[in-house]
């Protein structure tokens, strides 16, 4: 079953909304700063035009957490500094690694846990749209026949004369008696 585009365009809209909110919230949370508003514009428009190109039919569990973990990875990049540098030379260099660790833990915990309710969310949407089209599409009402009715096919016949060499001969055809 694949998705029509009011379809694809609400569900593109709610895994943009959930990834950019995951994102901004971890970010803030884990001692950066919020983004900025045009970090957190930019990185709406980006995934929803990511997840619009994905969206078309549904997505196991599996793909649905690799498209958010690497959203996330992206999206942490973009609001890692304000002055152009990524989250990578922001925070790596400086602080001990030990403090990264943990951070990147507490996101990939976070990622996955959103990507698994995303999926169970997704696997809900397509049972529901499963039971509610197959019936509508059974019931669908046979096509009219059209306006101008075909032709009739006109079969000739010919008449073949038997052989008379043939005219004394039995035709048997059948499994042979039993003895």
């Amino acid at each position: 079953m694949r998705a029509e585009l009011p379809l694809r365009l609400a569900r593109t809209a709610v895994f943009a909304a959930v990834c950019v909110t995951l994102a901004a919230l971890a970010h803030a949370v884990g001692g950066g700063s919020t983004p900025a508003p045009w970090a957190a514009a930019l990185g709406v428009g980006t995934v929803f035009t990511l997840a619009l190109a994905l969206g078309g039919r549904e997505r196991s569990t599996a793909t649905i957490n690799i498209a958010l973990v690497c959203a996330q990875l992206g999206l942490h990049e973009l609001f890692g500094g304000d002055d152009g540098t990524g989250y990578v030379v922001a925070h790596l260099h400086g602080r001990g690694f030990g403090n990264d660790v943990g951070m990147l833990l507490a996101h990939l915990t976070a990622t996955l846990l959103t990507g698994w309710w995303l999926a169970r969310g997704e696997a809900a949407l397509w049972a529901t749209l499963r039971r509610l089209v197959r019936p509508l599409v059974l019931r669908w009402p046979t096509p009219l026949p059209s306006a101008h009715p075909a032709a009739p096919v006109i079969v000739r016949v010919r008449v073949v004369p038997p052989d008379p060499a043939l005219r004394h001969s039995v035709v048997r055809r059948g499994p042979p008696l039993p003895a």
